[in-house]
């Protein structure tokens, strides 16, 4: 017989069942998961060493926790995927609010029914996707949003005088009785709420308006929050901070490749996406690289921390913009290019707080400047560094005094020096884009000597990185157009002004 088929009180207690608390039952899975080697945190990445171990332990040492790190750190994830460590069903009463056990009753209409009906109790079951509860404190929350208040109405339709305990309408806390209960962004609770979960953690009581009832709740708790000096808004109040057993840290991803497996898990893309637009790895690095340098600014304020829903996003609007390119040109299928990444800067400004001094800036500014180091890291990841490329010799002769060396971007750099210009406008078509780059002296010849076996594609994308990376090196100067991107030679761009360091408006960028 299924657990589950199960319908009285009497049957339930012939099955065998043993009730535990929701502690010991996270600990019973935990156990039973780890003997196993079972993975548990499906979806989570880069915390193997750190922030699971420590998950681990406290769930271990049944602990009430709070997760603590800046935005976008994945703790709403990692407290909703403690579900999975629950039992698939648990037995409550029926009818009862506060989810009660059958073995230990808490509230009045439960303890009622087992007295009146005994071993004929009607139970019902319980799923563990229903024993989540998760609220977002905001200054606004009351006592009476987590813990209750009297209800006169309930007292008036009952006919009950205010001493009677069922006038009480309970809150989230109580009704969140043998379940995980989360409180997001802790902090920003207000003083003397936060005062109020004092004897709830500890002692299990609580005391409405009056009445002190002893209710022993059955609750793991999980509360979140981004380090106390990050907002103005309030902080979490010592005595709080005390009775909360596991603090935990989370942290960013430490290296491009777990943060690339982050992003491409999170992003919305879909098929019809994936089958218009292809794209490398280089391009993903690159997405990844600008949260690196945004992380490592000195225009963004690193208090706030940049979330990885801004590499997600940007991984959105950057397959977007060149879907968008391949639906104007009739395109049934387009390749990513470098120029595509300007089409993620809305991303970057909607998830970066900037400091003083980026602020002076302005957000538009940081952003084409994140993206140009991002630029400028990556490349010398698949080409030599324009400042050590002259040490690379192109012609050895018997006598080493007389080799010739030579920098091996100097045939693109003179093209450019003659007074030639390239304009990669946003909505070029395949075969236009790529007769733009052919039309450089030695670009494709530099990319074949160092990527003979890419595919066409890729080849002409690493062409365009070319540009863009000897440009970060300031051996070409690159201007935004209102459609498009422009690359002409340094020197002329020092009398003109229309260099990317030179542009103060935004108006000025846009493409």
């Amino acid at each position: 017989m299924q657990i589950e088929n199960i319908k009285t009180f009497g049957e339930l207690k012939k099955s065998g069942y043993q009730s535990l608390t929701i502690k010991q039952e996270l600990r019973k899975n935990l156990i039973t998961k780890l003997k196993s080697g079972d993975k548990f945190f499906d979806g989570i990445h880069g915390f193997e060493h750190t922030v699971i171990p420590d998950l681990e332990r406290a769930i271990l040492s049944r602990h009430n926790m709070i997760l603590l790190g800046l935005r976008g750190q994945a703790k709403t994830k990692i407290a909703r995927l403690l579900t999975t460590l629950l039992d698939e069903y648990i037995p409550v009463v029926e009818g009862s609010d506060l989810n009660d056990d059958p073995f230990n009753p808490i509230s009045v209409y439960a303890k009622n029914k087992l007295e009146t009906e005994g071993d004929k109790t009607v139970i019902s079951w319980m799923h563990r996707d229903a024993r989540y509860t998760e609220k977002l404190a905001t200054p606004d929350v009351s006592v009476a949003d987590l813990i209750g208040d009297v209800d006169p109405i309930k007292a008036a339709n009952l006919k009950l005088n205010y001493n009677d305990e069922r006038v009480i309408h309970f809150g989230l806390i109580p009704r969140s009785h043998r379940c995980i209960f989360v409180i997001n962004e802790l902090p920003d609770l207000q003083a003397r709420i936060q005062v109020a979960l004092f004897n709830i953690l500890q002692e299990g009581d609580i005391q409405i308006r009056g009445f002190k009832i002893r209710l022993p709740l059955d609750i793991q708790f999980v509360f979140t929050a981004n380090p106390e000096d990050y907002t103005n808004r309030g902080s979490i109040v010592t005595p709080l901070k005390d009775r909360i057993e596991s603090q935990i840290l989370t942290h960013y991803p430490k290296d491009i490749y777990t943060s690339k497996i982050i992003t491409t898990q999170e992003a919305r893309i879909i098929d019809a996406q994936n089958a218009t637009v292809k794209m490398n790895d280089l391009s993903r690095d690159l997405i990844e690289q600008i949260a690196f340098e945004a992380r490592n600014s000195e225009f963004v304020d690193q208090k706030s921390g940049v979330s990885a829903r801004m590499t997600i996003t940007a991984m959105e609007n950057l397959i977007s913009n060149a879907e968008r390119r391949a639906l104007k040109n009739k395109d049934k299928q387009t390749y990513i290019r470098v120029s595509d990444f300007w089409g993620v800067i809305p991303s970057i400004t909607g998830k970066i707080e900037l400091v003083y001094e980026g602020e002076q800036e302005g957000p538009f500014i940081v952003a084409v400047n994140l993206i140009g180091k991002a630029l400028r890291t990556q490349f010398t990841n698949y080409f030599p560094a324009p400042e050590k490329s002259k040490k690379i010799p192109v012609k050895k002769t018997e006598n080493p005094a007389t080799s010739k060396r030579v920098n091996i971007y100097q045939e693109i750099v003179d093209y450019f020096n003659e007074g030639n210009k390239l304009d990669l406008f946003n909505d070029l078509n395949n075969e236009a884009y790529q007769s733009a780059l052919l039309s450089i002296p030695g670009l494709k010849r530099l990319v074949e000597k160092y990527y003979p076996k890419v595919s066409v594609e890729e080849k002409y994308f690493l062409m365009e990185f070319v540009l863009h990376g000897i440009s970060e090196y300031s051996l070409l100067s690159k201007h935004i157009l209102q459609a498009g991107i422009q690359f002409s030679d340094l020197f002329s761009s020092m009398f003109t002004g229309n260099d990317l360091d030179g542009l103060e408006e935004e108006e000025d960028f846009k493409i």
